[in-house]
């Protein structure tokens, strides 16, 4: 009964009150993450891990994606209701995260628009981040979008599963040119970091990516 009358009220386009809350605290932690005061003195909490482990502060990638999630079933589940058809609602969803990416790319780039004395753009934005937070936001919002409107629970665990059970099972036992393979104990050692920049000029990668070495 409980679950119907709650799925009755997302119809109804009800906000969900905990979800507003648990947004706001989430950009609240990202704003004083982001603004410690001084970046000479930061308390531990508010740093990001350098490699293993995890801190407070690498929760709040997460947390977004968490929203991004729920937000989706609540809009869909709204939308459905009123009739809106699956095609529709994945033109709007491609849209949508054209322009979350773009405002990502947007973000890494607006410092460098400007003109240098030479009347040219800087060459700085020549160099920008591609794969932000925001742009990584919109690909998995466009995916998990998909795979609402098309899949069902059981296709869904099994999907989760997959990826979880796949990606362990290449980090750990595809050889990594120059390092062999499982070797996930720095940065630069295991196979995302040389498939990254396999794809991604390192200029476009945080912080010009881990170093790999360009002989293999």
């Amino acid at each position: 009964m409980a679950s119907e009358t709650s799925l009755n009220a997302l119809r109804a386009g009800k906000r969900l009150v905990s979800l507003d809350v648990f947004r706001g605290a989430t950009i609240a932690a990202m704003i004083l993450v982001n603004n410690p005061g001084t970046w000479a003195a930061i308390y531990p909490p508010l740093r990001h891990a350098e490699w293993h482990g995890w801190t407070p502060t690498d929760l709040i990638f997460p947390f977004f994606l968490f929203i991004v999630g729920v937000s989706v079933v609540l809009a869909f589940t709204k939308a459905i209701a009123k009739g809106a058809e699956n095609p529709d609602l994945v033109s709007k969803t491609f849209v949508r995260s054209a322009i979350i990416f773009g405002l990502g790319l947007l973000m890494m780039g607006y410092p460098y628009l400007t003109f240098s004395p030479s009347f040219g753009l800087h060459p700085n934005l020549a160099e920008i981040r591609i794969f932000g937070v925001l742009q990584r936001i919109a690909i998995c919002y466009l995916a998990v979008s998909i795979l609402f409107l098309y899949t069902g629970r059981r296709t869904l665990i099994s999907i989760t599963a997959v990826l979880l059970l796949g990606y362990w099972a290449l980090m750990t036992w595809v050889p990594v040119p120059g390092h062999g393979a499982g070797m996930i104990d720095e940065p630069h050692t295991n196979l995302a970091a040389w498939f990254d920049q396999l794809i991604i000029p390192s200029q476009h990668l945080y912080r010009g990516g881990p170093t790999i070495p360009r002989d293999c």
